[in-house]
Parts: C-alpha cells; structure tokens; sequence
C-alpha cells in the first residue's frame, strides 16, 4: 500500500471542512484567503526552516513558500492590523520545534503533505484565488519534476506522521471557519 492509499481518509477529513470547501469552490473573499495566508506562513516558515537545516529538503531548496505566501499576504492584506493567529498556529509550531525538528524523518512527512498539496491542489487553487500574484502556487521549477524527487524520499515508515500533518491541517481549517464566522454563515 503506497503513503498516498495510508493517509487517504485523513487527508479526505482535511479537505471536507467548510473553509477547504470555499477555497475549492471559487467563492473565498480577498480578506478570508488573506488571513488564510497569514495563519499559513508561520507554520511554513517555521517547517521549513527545520527541514532545511536537518537535511530533509535536501535538493529541493526551490520548493520553499514561506517567503511567497508572505509575498502574497503584503500583496493583498489592506488593513493596518493583521489578522489573528488561529489557536492551531501555535500548538503546530510548538510540535513542529519540540517534537519534529531532531527527527528529519518526521519532518519530511510534513513537508511531504504540505507541499505536494501545493503542487497538485494547490495549482487548482491558483485559478480560484480572488485576487493577487498567487507566488504560493508557482515553481521555478516543474512541478512533476519536484514531486518525483519528494516522492523518491518517501516510504510507508511516514504514514503516522503524515496522518498526523492532515490532523493538524483540518484543525487549522476548522479555527479558520471559527475565526471567520464561516461555520455560522452556512
């Protein structure tokens, strides 16, 4: 059984929660993907940070995007305040430095869903974003070429960690809908 066949129902739980439901449907305002983007960054900066100094994105420096979803943050927020930080941010931070960062096997299961999420859903998703660059979706490199060198690092050893990464995801979605009164409004 491939990763992918492992972690299927939870990465189905993740993206049946309402916010993913708005992103994939076209009708997400400027403001929510905006503080989407907000609450997104810390948790990829921070993974990524790690991933790069444990060796875990070893030749795929490319496929970073702390910095473009900051980019498309700046690009789009207009308020003078920026947006709250949902309560999962920091308990995924927290995990991310104490529990992941010695472990670059772990790790990489992190940055296996975040970031094939970003070259497989994530280029559907660069159609439907209402406004701005979109530099969280687009790659110098070819985005078959990227997964092939993830996909060589995998192994089924990362199914509990990466059934554990789209735990996290769906939280993080559900205090999103919470934030933003999308529950409520449906």
């Amino acid at each position: 059984m491939s990763l992918r066949e492992l972690t299927a129902e939870k990465h189905h739980d993740a993206e049946r929660t309402e916010f993913v439901k708005e992103l994939l449907g076209g009708s997400i305002t400027e403001e929510r993907y905006d503080t989407f983007l907000f609450n997104l960054h810390p948790i990829y900066h921070v993974l990524e940070s790690f991933a790069m100094i444990n060796g875990s994105m070893d030749g795929l420096d490319d496929l970073c995007r702390a910095n473009s979803i900051y980019e498309d943050y700046l690009e789009l927020w207009k308020d003078t305040k920026p947006p709250e930080l949902c309560p999962t941010v920091d308990r995924y931070l927290k995990y991310i430095k104490d529990e992941l960062s010695p472990n670059p096997d772990r790790l990489f299961a992190h940055v296996y869903v975040r970031h094939m999420g970003d070259l497989s859903g994530g280029q559907i998703l660069k159609k439907l974003i209402p406004a701005g660059s979109g530099h969280h979706y687009q790659f110098d490199r070819d985005t078959n070429e990227l997964k092939t060198i993830i996909r060589a690092k995998l192994h089924d050893g990362l199914a509990d960690e990466a059934r554990t990464c789209f735990a996290m995801i769906k939280s993080f979605m559900e205090d999103l809908e919470a934030s933003l009164d999308l529950g409520s409004a449906n």
